[in-house]
């Protein structure tokens, strides 16, 4: 053994217990063990951050980046009204949802597509009367097993192919992990929706009600044309059972209509008053096809407003008046587009509470002018315990209110800071955009087309789907670097070169010698079986994307000194990279649901265990098969 293979070797033990370890943050430990391989002089100076342009990373950026599209626009919304049953039982739901949450995470990043269904799943909880965690669980591994199924599903698969093309062999197409994939993607959410659910262990639910601010009141527009044109107003809550929300009044020609007859239609222009949760109220809304209502001041209502802060200018002085942006008037604070707005395109939705000692006390929301000074609107308050029917701009603001705003995000922190209130925890919470939606998925099939029929490769394939989605404005431009899992890319960026270190030292042909001498015995097959297990192994307590630039070396000289095609070996840690169902710290979907679900850290393997010997038992057929040595 060479003094280099032993350095490397030192490093890359140190690395693991590190990333075991977790005191430091992945990409830290990754950092870490490519400076000190730069120090050593394993890797050369000049070559440490050449990772970073690596196909595989600049494509892991840039499917982020379309996630988000997918995620912000309401495409996914509308997919899961479609084919989600909104009638069936516990099993058949969580099959629908589970396939679904596999399909997703296909082709799109898998955090993302549990982030997006996450909310999905704990309304089916509620509605089957099932702990939250029973839905959670199977959603979070379905998700899991549908990343393995294509080229761009998890950073893992990218990885592998990397190294493929680095062997001199070519990068693996974005369908070639299909057949396998498929296989066990789709056996392991069949054993999961028809079995696994009914094993997961039951717990209480926490971080979920402690977050419960109550139902929203909030006004939606019917659009010309939309599906509730016409409808009565029974059909129209029929039609909201689902997303648990119902109609409070409705507002005709600026005449409110108490009490409405159910039988009554809706025209175009109506205004429907909602109370509905945060979580369902864009699922109550794109159902319909409805659109929010901004509370706006009639031009009557504006001039009050104006005498109103000019007497209060009088009596606090021009100098305090000029400090506070209430006070200001309309002229001078300037339109939407003014001072107090964001000069980029980018909206957000937030929810601010009301402290005690703010300025909107006893003030209606058509009164403060939020859209003239501020460029922000009103589209929802929720105040707990009690229901008000009145229009939103004529509700005066009570301490704890919840206000659901619509602006940029510098225009609502300035609203927030100079008023009183306090933002919450960021909620997800999109209201669908038809035309974003199918822009977005549009986008998105021609970068897998392009990259699927070699038209272009897969990073510039995406990379150029990215600067579609900028230009149609599907993912606002000042949100494309907010999309990106950075942590994840320097990841891959600093272990790559490590890797390559292992490779160029002999380091990784070393180990694959020992892995053959004294375990597999010189057999094909049981190295095969060893090369996933180890893999699933590491992948259960470190980042998977870590796992297989760890292992990839290792599996080609194994097949190196076999003397079989690599590609079965290379395939088996992308599927090992990809079955992290042990433990909630071996990938981001489970750690994404141990509070929701309320889970411990030893719920996971009474489903995972059984669930990982499924995979292995579909996996090495299937790779002998489709993959032969």
């Amino acid at each position: 053994m060479t003094s280099s293979q032993i350095t490397i070797l030192v490093i890359l033990v140190a690395t693991v217990l590190m990333f075991l370890w977790g005191r430091w943050r992945h990409d830290m430990v990754a950092a870490g063990a490519l400076l000190s391989c730069v120090l050593t002089g394993l890797v050369p100076a000049d070559a440490a951050f050449e990772g970073l342009s690596h196909p595989a990373v600049i494509t892991v950026a840039c499917v982020l980046v379309l996630s988000k599209g997918l995620q912000s626009s309401g495409a996914v919304d509308v997919l899961t009204r479609l084919l989600l049953p909104s009638q069936a039982g516990p099993t058949l739901s969580i099959a629908a949802l589970t396939g679904l949450g596999a399909i997703l995470s296909a082709f799109m990043n898998n955090v993302g597509a549990l982030a997006l269904l996450m909310p999905v799943a704990i309304q089916m909880a509620r509605r089957q009367q099932l702990p939250p965690g029973k839905v959670l669980m199977p959603l979070a591994f379905g998700t899991i097993l549908g990343g393995m199924t294509t080229l761009i599903g998890t950073p893992p698969n990218l990885i592998v192919s990397g190294f493929r093309q680095a062997s001199g062999e070519g990068v693996f197409g974005m369908f070639d992990y299909t057949p396998v994939g498929l296989a066990v993607a789709a056996l392991g959410v069949g054993f999961v929706a028809l079995i696994g659910w009914r094993i997961v262990p039951e717990r209480k639910q926490s971080g979920v009600e402690g977050f419960d601010s109550g139902a929203y009141i909030t006004e939606a527009r019917v659009p010309a044309g939309c599906k509730a044109e016409g409808m009565t107003l029974r059909e129209i809550e029929q039609a909201l059972v689902e997303a648990d929300a119902q109609v409070l009044g409705l507002v005709r020609n600026e005449v409110r209509v108490a009490p409405p007859s159910p039988r009554r239609r809706t025209r175009a222009g109506d205004i429907l008053m909602l109370e509905a949760e945060a979580e369902t109220l864009s699922h109550a809304l794109s159902s319909l096809g409805l659109k929010l209502e901004e509370a706006k001041a009639t031009r009557e209502e504006k001039e009050k407003e104006k005498e109103k802060e000019k007497e209060k200018t009088n009596e606090k002085g021009s100098a305090e008046a000029q400090a506070t942006p209430v006070a200001a008037t309309p002229d001078e604070a300037g339109s939407a587009e003014g001072s107090g707005s964001d000069t980029s395109d980018e909206v957000v939705l937030t929810e601010l509470v009301i402290l005690p000692s703010s300025e909107l006390l006893g003030r209606t929301a058509r009164g403060i002018q939020l859209r003239t000074r501020y460029g922000v609107n009103l589209l929802a308050v929720s105040r707990q315990g009690q229901r008000s029917v009145k229009r939103l701009r004529a509700l005066a603001f009570r301490a704890g209110d919840l206000l659901m705003m619509q602006g940029g995000p510098e225009a609502i922190a300035e609203f927030a800071s100079s008023t009183g209130c306090v933002p919450l925890a960021e909620r997800d919470l999109r209201i669908p955009d038809k035309r974003k939606a199918l822009m977005a998925t549009g986008i998105m099939a021609a970068s897998i087309a392009a990259a699927a029929l070699g038209l272009l490769p897969a990073a510039v394939a995406f990379a150029a789907g990215v600067l579609a989605s900028m230009v149609l404005r599907t993912v606002p431009p000042r949100s494309v670097y907010t999309a990106v899992d950075w942590p994840v890319v320097v990841l891959l960026g600093a272990l790559i070169p490590v890797a390559e270190a292992m490779e160029s030292t002999g380091t990784a042909q070393l180990i694959a010698n020992l892995l053959l001498n004294g375990v597999a015995q010189g057999h094909a097959i049981v190295a095969l079986l060893l090369i996933l297990v180890v893999t699933m192994t590491l992948s259960d307590l470190m980042n998977n994307a870590a796992t297989a630039a760890v292992m990839c070396p290792i599996a080609i000289g194994t097949a190196t000194q076999l003397g079989v095609s690599m590609d079965p070996f290379l395939m088996a840690v992308a599927i090992g990279g990809s079955c992290a169902f042990l433990t909630p710290i071996g990938h981001q979907n489970n750690t994404l649901i141990l509070g929701p679900g309320g889970f411990r850290f030893g719920d996971y393997w009474r489903l995972g265990l059984p669930l990982e010997l499924l995979v292995v038992v579909i996996s090495i057929p299937m790779l002998l098969w489709v993959w032969p040595l």
